[in-house]
């Protein structure tokens, strides 16, 4: 836990209005060996606000603690950021610390849900399945099954840069089997005229794919079946809080009504086949939250940014005491 002295002796933490117990033992999934999470946040000292220095967040990577600077924080909800949302949902008994303002803060959390919840969170769950599928491959698979999933985890990627860049060339990338027989992203492409921001966007996910797989090739280390399905069971409560949230039915950090099913998969009590069927099963559910959720298509950028401001400005006073 925190050592209760840390906000009162950092500067930088001293006006934190907000810190809970984040992680596993937010979402009612923890076992005899997780770790205790922190995560909060904190109105910035007048220096940040005033002055030229910035605050973003404060880290302990090992005690586990980040507390967040209230503009950053503000921007990750805004965004439909999964891991700042799910602070606002926490139940009291994982509240560490919280006065009126972060009170005010997670009363409010519905301000920040938009129809952004369906490519935020699946966007999360869609890179714990890429990361428990590669581990798998690697892993697990015999050559032919390996193949056979870049194949697929490919093709899906092409698929998503042709609906993604309208202006994208046909063929001018492809998949092509290397010297190995394993099939790869290879490219042949003469430009003209082309958008240099979708120039930028493709490059950026093509070498996000590059780093991906080199990881993949390079592993030294077999990944232990329970981080495996701590992953899958990750995946699974993603897709199921986000449905809810899409649902109009809130942010429900703690999943108590799944909570046997998650326990379930992160013991490793089904096979990863059964666990990609219940993936497809929770992936339909989520889409379909999508397709008829009656959540704004963006958050209200002004109500947020009013709140912001109000938010400074009842602080006002210990600003000009700093």
């Amino acid at each position: 836990m925190i050592d209760n002295n840390l906000l009162k002796t950092n500067p930088d933490l001293a006006n934190t209005i907000y810190l809970v117990i984040s992680g596993s033992r937010a979402y009612g999934t923890s076992n005899a060996n997780s770790d205790t999470d922190l995560r909060g946040v904190t109105i910035e000292h007048s220096k940040y606000i005033y002055g030229l220095d910035s605050f973003e967040q404060y880290e302990d990577q090992e005690r586990d603690i980040v507390i967040y600077g209230l503009k950053k924080f503000v921007s990750l909800l805004a965004k439909a950021n999964p891991n700042a949302l799910e602070l606002l949902g926490v139940e009291d008994d994982c509240i560490v610390h919280v006065n009126d303002s972060g009170r005010r803060l997670k009363e409010n959390a519905d301000m920040f849900l938009s129809k952004r919840v369906a490519s935020s969170f699946g966007n999360y769950a869609l890179a714990q399945l890429r990361r428990l599928q590669n581990a798998l491959c690697h892993d697990s698979y015999s050559l032919e099954k390996q193949a056979q999933h870049l194949q697929s985890t490919l093709s899906a990627q092409l698929d998503h840069f042709r609906s993604h860049y309208t202006t994208f060339p046909e063929g001018a990338i492809y998949i092509k089997a290397n010297e190995t027989g394993m099939p790869e992203l290879s490219i042949d492409i003469q430009l003209k005229s082309y958008p240099m921001k979708d120039f930028a966007g493709l490059a950026s996910e093509l070498n996000s794919i590059i780093k991906t797989y080199d990881k993949l090739n390079n592993r030294n280390n077999k990944k232990d079946d329970k981080a495996l399905y701590k992953h899958a069971m990750h995946l699974i409560r993603l897709l199921i809080t986000g449905t809810d949230i899409l649902a109009g039915k809130g942010i429900i950090t703690r999943r108590r009504e799944e909570h046997g099913l998650l326990m379930d998969i992160r013991n490793g009590k089904f096979t990863f086949d059964r666990i990609f069927e219940m993936t497809d099963q929770y992936q339909q559910l989520f889409e379909q939250a999508a397709s008829v959720t009656k959540l704004p298509d963006e958050p209200d950028m002004a109500r947020i940014n009013n709140f912001l401001m109000d938010m400074y400005s009842r602080h006002g006073n210990l600003f000009r005491g700093q």
